[in-house]
């Protein structure tokens, strides 16, 4: 097929797959090398590459195909997996659902299902695999070691949380997009969603409202929250300065402003 990157592709994948019929690339984008639906003789298939090449998008693939078998039912199946130094790519090969993003407008009847998903996410053991995995990526942005320890936890996280990444169909919900799962407080998942409903048109209010109905938010320290509001804005600052082309960015440093407002976090610590 001409939509597969290559014929090394091509042959990587025909033990899988067989000879392939179709290739439908999403509209929405995955962050990997190559991601589509394809029909082929051994069935149907949601497939996701990455180059075979040293670093953080490597790294990414390998530990979404680590965790996936700890997190079923609630991400697609792992069918099977490419990859070896001579291969050039890394690629991974799911069970193909048909769904669709969960809309996050304020009034939107998918509002309770994404409350539910994270409710299911928080009740997933934190498997052996991911004990090394700490979650990180804030840790740049607070202004102390105590903060710092706030942000630290033994759940399991997705942390990129957002319309795309939870998902319905007729055959059931779920958080797809494991690509970058860590270790963490429990709060954070349900944290990032709230800066995706502010983002989405709600006001902190009704955004925590929602983020309220789940656990893991429920039971967190409101000092941890306050903490993160507030590393998740310089964060957020930080990405739309350096990438000043990325409008989604501007908007989400908007939303995560106007929270970190709305919890009365003082704007000298900011």
């Amino acid at each position: 097929m001409d939509d597969l990157p290559d014929g090394h592709f091509r042959h990587l994948i025909l033990p899988y797959t067989g000879n392939v019929t179709h290739v439908q690339v999403p509209d929405r984008g995955f962050s990997s090398d190559f991601s589509a639906v394809i029909d082929s003789e051994k069935g149907r298939f949601f497939v996701k590459a990455m180059f075979n090449n040293p670093g953080g998008r490597k790294d990414s693939i390998l530990r979404e195909r680590a965790i996936n078998p700890y997190v079923q039912p609630l991400s697609p199946r792992l069918l099977w997996s490419v990859d070896g130094d001579d291969a050039g790519w890394i690629i991974l090969g799911f069970e193909a659902i048909e769904e669709r993003g969960l809309d996050f407008e304020p009034g939107s009847p998918d509002l309770p299902l994404a409350v539910d998903l994270l409710n299911r996410a928080a009740s997933l053991e934190l498997p052996d695999i991911a004990r090394d995995w700490r979650e990180d990526r804030w840790d740049a942005y607070v202004n102390s070691e105590d903060e710092l320890m706030l942000l630290r936890g033994d759940a399991l996280l997705h942390t990129d949380i957002n319309p795309s990444n939870l998902t319905v169909g007729e055959a059931g919900a779920w958080i797809i997009d494991w690509s970058w799962p860590t270790r963490g407080p429990g709060f954070i998942d349900p944290a990032c969603l709230v800066v995706q409903l502010i983002a989405a048109g709600h006001t902190p209010e009704s955004a925590e409202s929602w983020a309220a109905g789940c656990t893991a938010w429920a039971n967190a320290d409101p000092q941890a929250i306050d903490a993160f509001a507030a590393a998740d804005l310089r964060m957020h600052r930080q990405l739309a300065e350096r990438t000043p082309n990325e409008s989604w960015l501007a908007d989400m440093a908007t939303a995560a402003q106007a929270w970190a407002e709305h919890r009365g976090i003082p704007a000298t610590g900011l």
